[in-house]
């Protein structure tokens, strides 16, 4: 879910529109909802956890996701509160994506370091995950002391967490992920070869940790579906490449043709389309998630309506037969 608007959108016909892609996307069948996070975002950024204690109370299956929580600018004794919170407000259905970001202008808001954001990464995933496990945490931290710290809120066993990933580009990225027991979110540039040869450096850095292969391995992907190929296409042109060109430090989505953007980050086409390359995704990559954005900032609510409806109702369908 794309939840950023145009900045001076009317945010209560805004909020209305979330929630009917959210419900719509329940009805559809879909099975998982994602949110991002930023700070100090060119847009009408709505912020990802009081957004979905939002859509925590108007669904009831979907799984709800951070994809991802820029987790070094939080402290993560506070960012476990509030994600054992969501938790409970959605019995037990949350996946808590993790990531370091890429913006050192989110960071110097901060007063934090953006050299230090690995590390930072690296402590707050130990102990926010000790904290969801309902342990206790003492020490000295970089965000700050810890005496016997207990998070009592909880719907899951005792040493039982919702599932964590980490989002990262890169090999160092991916060795830091299978170190520390997430599954990897990967990101959506690269063709299929090349996710392919990360997706197996990943199974075989969680190896060498003996960390379970057993486990979430999600891909997130731009999507458009359409009736028609041509379609579809317009779309993508129109709206996901003016989002990709605000991606001024991702460099890989600077030196692309518009043409090679789409078929290099997105999922487009026709329904049967569209549906034939989800299945060879899921099936040569072992991808138990394929995440799907389908709205950008300034595209209308009808056409992101009309996407989430023709893929659940002739996409899914089709994958799960």
């Amino acid at each position: 879910m794309s939840a950023q608007f145009e900045p001076g959108y009317d945010m209560h016909k805004g909020v209305a529109e979330l929630a009917a892609q959210a419900r719509l996307a329940e009805d559809v069948h879909f099975d998982a909802l994602f949110l991002g996070h930023h700070y100090l975002a060119h847009s009408a950024f709505m912020q990802p956890i009081p957004l979905m204690g939002y859509i925590a109370a108007m669904t009831e299956r979907m799984e709800l996701g951070l994809g991802v929580y820029v987790s070094p600018l939080a402290n993560p004794l506070a960012l476990a509160e509030d994600l054992a919170t969501i938790d409970a407000l959605s019995q037990g259905r949350l996946i808590a994506g993790l990531g370091s970001g890429y913006r050192a202008r989110e960071y110097d808001a901060f007063g934090i370091p953006f050299e230090d954001r690995f590390k930072r990464l690296e402590v707050n995933t130990n102990v926010l995950r000790r904290l969801l496990a309902g342990e206790e945490v003492s020490g000295d931290f970089p965000f700050g002391r810890l005496d016997r710290a207990k998070v009592h809120l909880r719907v899951r066993p005792q040493g039982a967490t919702p599932d964590l990933w980490m989002g990262a580009f890169g090999e160092i990225g991916l060795k830091r992920a299978a170190r520390l027991g997430c599954s990897w979110l990967a990101p959506p540039d690269g063709d299929e070869a090349e996710q392919k040869v990360r997706f197996d450096q990943f199974r075989g850095f969680l190896a060498d940790h003996g960390q379970p292969l057993d486990r979430a391995y999600p891909l997130l992907r731009e999507a458009v579906v359409a009736p028609t190929e041509q379609a579809a296409r317009e779309i993508a042109r129109e709206h996901m490449v003016r989002q990709y060109k605000q991606y001024k430090q991702w460099q890989a989505a600077q030196d692309v043709s518009i043409d090679d953007l789409i078929d290099q980050f997105a999922i487009v086409g026709d329904p049967e389309t569209v549906a034939q390359k989800m299945c060879g995704l899921i099936d040569r990559l072992g991808l138990t998630h394929l995440l799907l954005r389908v709205q950008w900032a300034g595209m209308p609510h009808a056409d992101a309506m009309s996407i989430i409806r023709l893929m659940g109702e002739e996409v899914i369908p089709a994958i799960k037969a």
